[in-house]
């Protein structure tokens, strides 16, 4: 198999699994118990997070590492609207939030806090002037992601900023930038943001949130002990050591490769494909791994089960939406029909990736949307209205 999905997940890197088990193997101790076994399992979880913080240009003490970008996004939405709800119960977000975002505040709305969704430009970035208009007295955070993991389009964090009062707490979830956009400034422009391994070739299950230390916050739940007290659970020191070799080798790795076989896919797409699709871009600002497009009358999911079968692994949005409704959500924030979200497919680049994978993906492509016998054409009826349930994938 072809894999072209690494905005959904990565393989681990060969030396950081090395590393994961060597750590699990030799430290093994859980960091909070007092004996020797366990201060060597906290020495490298303190020393795994100091490098973290000088890669990220952050103090240490604001880093709390988590299970993935998910519990970060929550952890830190849901810790810090809850530290300032006494200035009031408004937030801002926009339209095309990772599931995990929704996740946070839709506990909060259950609270009695009150969110307001932006929508997005054509241009694939929210819309400043609907932000700006949604700010209100009793505001007291916006989330909005760094890079939108459905068409890579990078959002205006520093004219976010710029719009909002200073006593507004600013979170992003910075999931799909980290380790391919610069983020050592990222913490002068908001208050905390969200990172995790997967995305870079560590292991699964680890990532880390940022806090900025100067703002008031507690955990969620009362009397736990581990990472401040923002968490509760044993810390997976093993994992956050590979989490952490995985980001000091690849971060700022990939850009200008991807940027090649951006170009190569897109040229060969109007090559062989001219006018049968569109690529849903962002004339502002784009990260190159990741390709968003559609087929015209042709469901997303069709496409990509059709090219799983011939070897090929894409998307049709983000992994945490695939079976439910918020696949496909940013181009319903862009101003596209929920048919045309439903044509939507995903491909996205990663270290393993070559020229000829492209190459070979447009071919598929052309046989699949171009006339091949094999689906059919008198079923273009059935293409359209195609409904494919993709439990299990």
């Amino acid at each position: 198999m072809i894999y072209l999905d690494y905005a959904a997940t990565t393989p681990i890197d060969e030396e950081v699994l090395v590393i994961y088990q060597q750590v699990a193997a030799n430290y093994w101790g859980n960091t909070s118990s007092l004996h020797h076994i366990g201060g060597e399992a906290k020495q490298v979880l303190e020393n795994s997070r100091k490098s973290l913080a000088s890669l990220l240009h952050v103090p240490p003490r604001g880093i709390y590492f988590t299970s993935g970008g998910t519990e970060s996004n929550q952890l830190a939405i849901v810790s810090l609207a809850l530290s300032q709800s006494y200035k009031g119960k408004h937030i801002i977000t926009s339209q095309a939030e990772h599931s995990s975002v929704f996740s946070a505040l839709s506990y909060l709305e259950n609270s009695g806090f009150e969110v307001t969704k932006v929508p997005y430009t054509k241009d694939g970035q929210v819309d400043l002037l609907q932000l700006e208009k949604a700010i209100r007295s009793d505001t007291i955070m916006t989330t909005i992601g760094y890079v939108n993991s459905e068409i890579g389009s990078i959002q205006p964090l520093e004219k976010i900023r710029q719009l909002l009062h200073a006593e507004i707490i600013f979170h992003t979830d910075a999931v799909q930038a980290f380790g391919k956009v610069d983020l050592s400034n990222l913490h002068k422009v908001v208050d905390s943001f969200s990172i995790s391994s997967h995305k870079l070739y560590g292991p699964k299950g680890v990532g880390a949130v940022y806090i900025q230390p100067r703002c008031a916050v507690k955990g969620i739940f009362p009397l736990q002990t581990h990472e401040h007290g923002i968490r509760g659970g044993t810390v997976n020191a093993p994992g956050i050591a590979a989490f952490v070799a995985a980001a000091l080798k690849y971060v700022g790795e990939e850009w200008e490769r991807a940027i090649k076989l951006r170009r190569l896919f897109l040229a060969e797409l109007r090559r062989e494909l001219k006018s049968q699709q569109q690529v849903i871009e962002s004339s502002v600002s784009q990260l190159p791994h990741i390709v968003g497009l559609t087929f015209p009358n042709y469901e997303g999911q069709l496409i990509m089960l059709e090219c799983s079968r011939k070897g090929f692994c894409i998307s049709t949005g983000t992994a945490c939406g695939q079976a439910s409704a918020t696949a496909g959500k940013t181009m319903v924030a862009m101003g596209y029909s929920e048919e045309r979200q439903k044509e939507f497919i995903r491909i996205s680049f990663g270290k393993d990736t070559s020229e000829n994978d492209i190459v070979q993906l447009v071919q598929v492509l052309k046989e699949i949307v171009g006339g091949n016998k094999e689906i059919g054409d008198e079923d273009c009826e059935k293409r359209k209205k195609c409904s494919v349930k993709n439990e299990g994938l």
